[in-house]
């Protein structure tokens, strides 16, 4: 069983999710030849203010 997590800065839509969980699954299951009720997704929001980048924060 596959997993894929996404950590990326909150504020995406479901239906963006859903869109990206879409594509991620189509392209694991082409790409590893795995059935796609095998592929899972987590999807983590995290907070500007919990990110830097070069040092500094984004919040």
């Amino acid at each position: 069983m596959p997993v894929i997590t996404v950590e990326w800065l909150e504020g995406r839509t479901p239906q963006q999710k859903a869109h990206l969980a879409e594509l991620l699954t189509q392209a694991f299951v082409e790409v590893a030849q795995t059935p796609k009720e095998q592929v899972w997704i987590v999807f983590r929001d995290v907070r500007r203010s919990d990110w830097a980048m070069a040092g500094k924060p984004l919040a």
